[in-house]
């Protein structure tokens, strides 16, 4: 459907996307996320063809932008962050409008206007003014032009921006709908609404791709995700911690959280993916702890993101301090190879001024020896 082979974007000494590639399949919904600047804007400007690539490619169905752009370009729909309607035009009529620029035959406008109003619930307003729309109406004219002509790929960005809680509902259905007859694209801040939408998520930061798959096991079964649990016993603070803390390849990151009435409460992770609560329990009664309470958390999207982002910042950080590192390296080396140049300049110096002070005394042995021999002819 849509491949994305090593994608670089540069301004200047700025670099916006660093290598970035991944391959978007058919019928999903695709959630992008990052942080303000990591690329993602930029990444979806070039996938739609706005801007181009300092390097890379991208193939949408086959057709590879920039030699067949117009035939790419045909298999998009683009709804911008802010959707381009004109607000004095009627709902039909700026759908007409589009079909017209997307060169929709004529004999297949009309029914192509008519299926886009009906997918976005517009046909009560389909003869309203665009202007006297609630802001929710104006998003779903937006989709509207985004699905006209049949696109294979629909690239949404921030399309619940703004919306009150009833709007996004019925948007996030939109949405869900649209994957029947196309493949979603989908940039949002809002982690909650790609965990409800998306099937996919990618992460971008600093330019690259930091995270690429399903939502589903990106929560269960991420590295960076490891179990959390809450644990409250009856006992004194230090005899609790001295056990948990003992209970082999189990417990790690013990934290305490409280202690009241004689009753301990702590938090601990475990890399264990089977059922811990056994071996936990058997370890406290077996010191005569009685548990109270042991419940899992469970992890969010917004967990695993934050994670995700925590090690993308360190590496990136990391990075940086190598190429500093490197650079002062390179300087220290120039320096050094510059006072190598600077003395043997010097014994050059030295050497050519001994030549020349003996130059100067074979002179002036000269000047005697004539002057002596001057003085015998006479």
């Amino acid at each position: 459907m849509i491949k994305v082979t090593d994608l670089c974007k540069t301004y200047g000494t700025n670099v916006a996307l660093d290598n970035v590639s991944f391959e978007v399949e058919q019928g999903h919904i695709y959630g992008l996320l990052g942080p303000n600047g990591a690329g993602k804007s930029t990444t979806m400007n070039i996938i739609t063809g706005y801007i181009a690539p300092t390097s890379g490619e991208v193939s949408i169905n086959g057709h590879i932008l920039g030699k067949e752009t117009k035939q790419a370009k045909k298999c998009i729909g683009y709804l911008p962050e802010l959707p381009p309607v004109y607000p004095d035009m009627y709902v039909k009529e700026y759908l007409n409008f589009c079909a017209g620029i997307k060169k929709i035959p004529k004999e297949k406008k009309t029914e192509e206007v008519l299926s886009a109003i009906n997918r976005t619930g517009l046909a009560e307003v389909q003869d309203r003014l665009i202007r006297n729309l609630s802001k929710g109406y104006k998003q779903r004219v937006g989709i509207a032009q985004a699905i006209l002509g049949g696109p294979d790929v629909i690239i949404l960005d921030e399309p619940t921006v703004g919306l009150d809680p009833q709007q996004i509902i019925e948007i996030r259905e939109l949405i869900r709908s649209l994957k029947e007859k196309h493949t979603v694209i989908l940039s949002s801040h809002i982690l909650s609404e790609i965990a409800a939408v998306c099937d996919d998520v990618l992460i971008i930061a600093h330019g690259k791709v930091v995270a690429f798959d399903t939502t589903d096991h990106l929560i269960s079964d991420s590295e960076h995700n490891k179990r959390s649990f809450e644990i409250t016993v009856k006992g004194d603070k230090n005899t609790v911690e001295k056990v948990l803390s003992g209970i082999a390849d189990t417990v790690v990151n013990l934290t305490f959280v409280s202690e009241k009435d004689g009753k301990s409460s702590f938090t601990f992770e475990t890399e264990r993916t089977d059922d811990i609560r056994e071996d936990v329990s058997f370890a406290l009664s077996d010191n005569r702890l009685l548990v109270l309470s042991l419940n899992e958390n469970k992890h969010s999207l917004e967990d695993i993101y934050l994670s995700i982002m925590k090690d993308s910042d360190e590496k990136y950080l990391e990075e940086l301090r190598r190429m500093e590192e490197e650079k002062d390296e390179d300087s220290d080396d120039l320096e050094d190879s510059d006072d190598d140049n600077d003395s043997g300049d010097d014994d050059e110096s030295e050497e050519e001024s001994e030549d020349a002070e003996k130059d100067s005394e074979d002179a002036e042995d000269d000047s005697e020896n004539q002057t002596e021999d001057k003085k015998e002819e006479e």
